[in-house]
């Protein structure tokens, strides 16, 4: 088990499977020591967490478990393509999207959810830039999606 794994489980968290992917694409990339995800959705069990806008159907706390719940999915791609989450060296980017209504401004609020989780699975090499974007919908009606930049040890 990984230290990224040990950290997980330590705050009662596993990786999941790897999401399947809902069109023609791929979970993960490797493209020379970066692994670039997939937009991952807060698919747990093969289900949507939650469906709808935030600001409307779903709470600002509920976006934020869905961002979280993103993150493992992108972890799970992450260790899919690499084998190991030890070969993780640093997070580089997070890009979080945010199906909200029009006056709803939290998005950086729902992307700590991503970020906090980050952070504690990959200490401060889980340190990363990110965008967090309101969008009007995303696919299967999901209120969030998170993709992932790693930077991975040459292996």
């Amino acid at each position: 088990m990984s230290a990224a794994e040990e950290r997980l489980a330590a705050l009662g968290l596993s990786v999941p499977e790897v999401a399947a992917p809902v069109a023609a694409y791929v979970p993960a990339v490797r493209s020379g020591d970066h692994v670039f995800t997939s937009g991952q959705l807060p698919m747990r069990v093969g289900e949507l967490m939650a469906t709808g806008k935030v600001g409307a159907e779903v709470t600002t706390e509920e976006a934020y478990a869905c961002a979280q719940q993103c993150v493992l999915n992108a972890i799970a791609a992450v260790r899919a393509e690499l084998g190991d989450l030890d070969l993780v060296e640093r997070v580089v980017k997070v890009v979080v999207f945010v199906a909200s209504t029009r006056d709803f401004t939290g998005q950086p609020q729902v992307a700590n959810g991503a970020s906090e989780l980050l952070g504690q699975v990959f200490g401060d090499a889980g340190v990363h830039a990110r965008s967090a974007v309101g969008a009007t919908s995303l696919p299967l009606d999901a209120p969030v999606e998170v993709e992932l930049m790693v930077r991975v040890a040459a292996g």
